[in-house]
């Protein structure tokens, strides 16, 4: 007998389907929504999302475990598409002996690594995040390269939801990662090794992504556009011109609030020049325990609205499919539709543009990964003395 779910009564069912591709301008407010919706989930997979009377009378739908969502948003779970997950532990930006006794990830050992790792994989589940990406990078060395694309590795085998990016600007750890299987995209930061180790990594079949850096993102954005690279980010620098270049792409611009609301520089991405460009975005939390240290992707939807202007509809399509997209992995995440797999969030509001007003906190009621119930929020038991 297969293995049936439904979820029912959901107040606002978010479903994002119908795009083919990533939303552009316009369409990023469409969260195409059924009232009253639910989600009838077999083995894992969606069956069929609809209003909840339609689905309540399926053959299947009688015989499945039920979910009550009654008042409730149920969405996709977030897709954060930009993380460094393996990078060591808190670091603080003062004089104290807490910094003079931080640990480099040379110091740590792959099992700590990996422990420190999963514990924030574990913070991002309990605040809705259903698939992330992590990134290496901060290793220096080549060998502490290995080490965090081995704990990525480690982590994957736990049947995780993560994605592996290793980030550069050489090409010679290339061929033995590819050999290995350690990460599935190749990512450089801007500059003049960029090119070489970008199309070296394209002859591998890695896909690409590219970090603009601090100046003007105009090479980088052209760059992007000539290796179809999947995502560019770090674009707080992007001019109306470099916003009209970028839209002609299948690029997604991915969106980082988080650092720059962390190290108070207050230069956030030009959101809305991109959006009217019609340029496909993305948002990720850009989680480092130095620069970005919140793994909640509820917090970077509520900077995304009040300091880069966004609505909350365009704030959750780019935290979910455009996300998705971004990782190259839409055709089986970032919406609720049938045949892809069932990642979803049940909220504790009634409306969905509700959730970028409660900044700080965390409204997630319930996780759903491949059909499996990973975070339940516990009730609080009335009479408190």
């Amino acid at each position: 007998m297969p293995k049936a779910v439904l979820i029912r009564g959901a107040r606002q069912l978010l479903t994002l389907r119908g795009s083919s591709g990533p939303r552009r301008g316009t369409d990023l407010r469409n969260l195409a929504i059924i009232p009253d919706g639910a989600v009838l989930i077999v083995n894992g997979r969606i069956h069929d999302v609809g209003p909840s009377r339609r689905l309540e009378n399926l053959a299947l739908a009688r015989q499945a475990d039920l979910i009550d969502a009654s008042g409730r948003v149920v969405m996709p779970g977030f897709v954060d598409s930009h993380t460094h997950l393996a990078s060591g532990p808190l670091r603080f930006h003062d004089s104290s002996a807490a910094l003079n006794l931080a640990r480099t990830i040379q110091q740590l050992s792959p099992r700590t690594l990996r422990a420190q790792a999963l514990h924030s994989i574990e913070n991002a589940l309990r605040h809705g995040t259903t698939t992330m990406e992590s990134r290496s990078g901060f290793g220096v060395t080549d060998a502490n390269e290995l080490k965090i694309l081995r704990v990525h590795a480690a982590l994957q085998e736990l049947s995780l939801p993560l994605i592996s990016t290793f980030v550069a600007n050489t090409p010679n750890l290339l061929p033995l990662i590819h050999r290995r299987k350690l990460a599935q995209f190749a990512a450089a930061p801007f500059g003049d090794l960029a090119r070489a180790f970008l199309l070296a990594a394209q002859q591998l079949k890695f896909a690409l992504q590219i970090s603009a850096g601090v100046g003007s993102p105009t090479e980088a954005i052209a760059l992007a556009l000539e290796l179809d690279v999947s995502s560019i980010s770090h674009l707080q620098n992007a001019t109306p011109t470099d916003a009209i270049r970028l839209a002609q792409s299948q690029t997604v611009a991915t969106l980082l609030p988080g650092p720059i609301f962390h190290l108070g520089t207050n230069n956030y991405p030009p959101a809305r020049t991109l959006i009217d460009a019609g340029v496909a975005i993305a948002l990720g939390t850009g989680f480092h325990p130095e620069t970005s240290p919140s793994q909640s992707m509820q917090m970077t939807i509520a900077l995304a609205c009040r300091a880069m202007n966004m609505t909350p509809a365009e704030a959750l399509s780019a935290s979910t499919i455009n996300a998705a997209h971004a990782l190259r992995l839409a055709s089986s995440i970032g919406s609720l539709e049938s045949g892809k797999a069932a990642d979803l969030l049940l909220l504790d509001i009634p409306d969905y543009r509700e959730l970028p007003y409660h900044f700080g906190m965390n409204l997630v009621h319930m996780v759903i990964k491949n059909g499996q119930i990973l975070v339940e929020r516990s009730e609080v038991k009335w009479p408190i003395r």
